[in-house]
């Protein structure tokens, strides 16, 4: 039991990519006397959690197994079901982006300690599957409740991730329509004192939004991994748009680099994705100086501007899709009823505000097909505290 990590570590390494549930099961069996385990990963749309292990497991006892997985991926916390046997239930989640839940089912009620090796466990699973990703479909599958379309394909590869944590900020993001996203898109990336976020109100739809948007995110990834601060990364993004499609075409961005020494955050706003910040219960748009999308015309150059964060403070960055949405017979979304919505996740971590933001706009359309696409990206500040204090 003592070395119970080092030997599910040690097997994780060893296994194939598509293979590490299996691995991690026998290797918990083993260390920890488990009488059996599971993983269950969330889905596109973050609305269930699905076995890897045991897809064909019968409808009850997976009802039985998803409802106390979900109040463990929801908490981020360990919960226990049961005594004898004892069902051990371990948020699946690297860097502050929630994977999933691992399910140890044990002899008896873990003490402490057992609870703690476990919870080292299931850090290493994340981990080990955030990795495999890349070499393997299986885990990808077991996410995907639907065929996802060409478009929504490249978005989803596209993307940094769903979340990440700091000691200074935890930031989230969603998309919708999940399975047949088009242009709609964000980026983010983490370099020293420095974070950047950006969000992507794509032009048309379908295939031909999804590849803009692709050209656009690596044209500012490209300046950014040169070492170029936002104004360089629009420019290049822009002149690269405007060269393919002469104008034609152009792609509504908002840029944000946050220095996470200070909360200061730099910002060009070149087009329609909006800002705001709740301070407190107070919701407000953070106005800026709009100026002209990327790929509008040759050689566009940008300005800087700068907004001050407080500890505390929330940001949310939605698109047009949720700002503008506006069901047959009923005003915009984001004229009065978006504000209550991000009120009402207060007292909720980002992970979970962007995805409450999200069934709220279902909500209002009535759970129709959204018309556009959504963007959805929240950010709490918490200050500039040093790692590992309160």
């Amino acid at each position: 039991m003592v070395d119970a990590p080092d030997m599910v570590s040690r097997a994780l390494r060893e296994a194939p990519p598509d293979q590490l549930a299996e691995a991690a099961d026998r290797a918990i069996r083993s260390a920890m006397g488990a009488l059996r385990t599971d993983v269950f990963v969330a889905d596109y749309r973050i609305s269930g959690l699905w076995p890897v292990l045991d897809p064909d497991l019968p409808a009850g006892g997976f009802l039985a197994c998803h409802t106390v997985a979900q109040r463990c991926f929801s908490s981020q916390q360990p919960v226990r079901d049961g005594e004898g046997p004892c069902r051990l239930y371990l948020p699946l989640t690297v860097w502050g982006e929630r994977l999933g839940v691992l399910l140890i089912e044990l002899p008896a009620v873990p003490n402490a300690t057992v609870t703690g090796r476990a919870t080292d466990i299931a850090g290493a699973l994340a981990v080990a599957m955030r990795a495999a990703d890349r070499e393997t479909d299986r885990y990808r599958r077991a996410r995907r409740r639907e065929r996802l379309t060409m478009a929504a394909e490249m978005q989803w590869d596209l993307l940094p991730g769903r979340g990440v944590s700091h000691h200074a900020f935890d930031l989230a993001g969603q998309l919708e329509p999940a399975y047949t996203v088009g242009g709609d898109h964000f980026d983010w990336s983490l370099d020293g004192d420095r974070l950047t976020v950006t969000v992507l109100n794509g032009e048309g739809s379908g295939l031909a939004a999804s590849l803009l948007t692709a050209v656009t995110v690596n044209a500012m990834r490209n300046a950014r991994r040169s070492g170029g601060g936002l104004v360089e990364q629009a420019e290049l993004a822009s002149d690269t748009v405007f060269y393919q499609h002469r104008g034609a075409r152009h792609v509504a961005t908002l840029l944000l680099e946050v220095d996470t020494r200070v909360g200061r955050v730099r910002a060009v706003d070149a087009g329609s994705p909006h800002l705001l910040r709740m301070r407190g219960s107070t919701v407000e748009p953070l106005k800026l100086d709009q100026q002209l999308p990327l790929g509008m015309f040759a050689e566009t150059r940008y300005e800087l501007q700068e907004v001050q964060l407080a500890p505390g403070d929330r940001l949310f960055v939605v698109s047009d899709g949720v700002w503008a949405a506006e069901p047959p017979g009923q005003e915009p979304y984001g004229q009065r009823v978006m504000a209550r919505s991000l009120r009402a996740t207060r007292l909720q971590p980002p992970a979970e505000a962007v995805g409450t933001v999200m069934r709220e706009l279902h909500a209002y359309h009535a759970d129709s097909d959204l018309r556009d696409d959504a963007v959805v990206v929240c950010l709490d500040w918490h200050g500039p505290r040093e790692r590992g204090t309160g």
